[in-house]
């Protein structure tokens, strides 16, 4: 890539350092070596991790300041410098989000800076990059793009306003998203396990496919409560984001599955399942295979930390008021008592 972009005559200053989850200092690090550089744009080539380092070096570049001035949603004056995205897993569907998450030691969070303007202006998304990526890494970026998918499916629905997508950057879903997801849903069935297991290069478009799928989706969409309690979580176990969420996911729907019953058969019909009481129990049993952890305790979240992370991730509310069923506090704490146990009947 660096030798086809020279010969064209670009000039390049290339920029390894990025760490998993991107620390909020390595950011400004990584944006003040380039200041002098002065690029006209730039190119993420990697995971999650660093798609979301160049959007913040595009952001701090174009615009100065600290990453903590623009956390949450619309806090960008305007464009940043272009993006071009180049993903080798598949999964985060930062391709083609409006999202960059960094990790902030002081908060012992992750924190998400959301705006329009973070969407690279192309994706190049080529399956025979992530040929190399080993199974554990493949399954965890794979049901990262399968909860991205669900959760947009199943997002709350806003009515719409003059001002909505001025307000918000995750608008709730739509029919638009819900085809997105759809077939991010019925792609990540296929491929998923195949690609853990065997890796082929069928299975690895599909998983790409579906993750950029999910992207589209959840873009627009927006994602819910297994996102916003992965943040704390995140922060506390030092585990993969991926894990995380998969991890939680069983659970949350298992909390919505009394308000999202249409979307749970249309996600049946989308898999080839009998019913919709199939989903979640199928879902569970498919993360579990490819090696997510099945419970919070697996993750190596402390029980004694349950009512800090319900604290926190009610916090959250850009994710948690777009859970299409709404979770108090003491919701919360039963939720994250049952995926800690790794029992869904507790959930009511």
């Amino acid at each position: 890539m660096v030798s086809d972009l020279q010969a064209s005559g670009l000039t390049l200053r290339i920029d390894s350092g990025t760490l998993p989850d991107v620390p909020v200092e390595t950011a400004v690090a990584a944006a003040e070596a380039a200041r002098g550089f002065a690029p006209d744009l730039v190119i993420g080539i990697g995971g999650g991790s660093c798609l979301d380092m160049a959007k913040c070096v595009a952001l701090l570049l174009s615009h100065g300041g600290r990453p903590q001035d623009y956390y949450g949603e619309m806090k960008l004056p305007g464009p940043v410098l272009p993006l071009i995205a180049v993903p080798t897993t598949a999964g985060t569907g930062s391709e083609v989000t409006p999202v960059a998450v960094l990790s902030d030691a002081e908060r012992s969070l992750k924190v998400g800076i959301s705006s329009p303007h973070l969407i690279p202006v192309a994706a190049i998304c080529d399956p025979d990059l992530t040929l190399t990526c080993p199974p554990g890494l493949t399954a965890i970026a794979g049901a990262d793009a399968l909860t991205h998918a669900i959760e947009a499916f199943t997002a709350t629905r806003r009515e719409g306003t003059a001002w909505l997508t001025q307000e918000r950057v995750f608008i709730g879903k739509n029919t638009l998203s819900d085809q997105f997801a759809l077939t991010a849903i019925s792609l990540l069935w296929q491929g998923l396990e195949p690609a853990c297991t065997r890796g082929d290069a069928t299975a690895r478009a599909q998983v790409m496919l579906g993750a950029t799928f999910a992207g589209l989706a959840f873009g627009v969409a927006g994602t819910a409560a297994a996102h916003a309690i992965q943040y704390p979580v995140g922060a506390l176990t030092h585990t993969a984001h991926g894990q995380g969420v998969a991890c939680l996911m069983p659970y949350v729907m298992e909390w919505n599955r009394p308000v999202i019953g249409p979307e749970l058969a249309q996600i049946a019909a989308a898999i080839g399942l009998a019913s919709a009481d199939a989903v979640i129990p199928a879902i569970a049993a498919l993360f579990a295979r490819i090696g997510i952890p099945t419970t919070l305790a697996m993750l190596g979240l402390g029980e004694d930390r349950i009512d800090w992370v319900a604290e926190q991730s009610c916090s959250i509310e850009r994710l948690i008021q777009n859970n299409p069923r709404p979770i108090t506090r003491a919701d919360m704490t039963l939720l994250l008592t049952a995926a800690f146990r790794g029992d869904r009947n507790l959930i009511q």
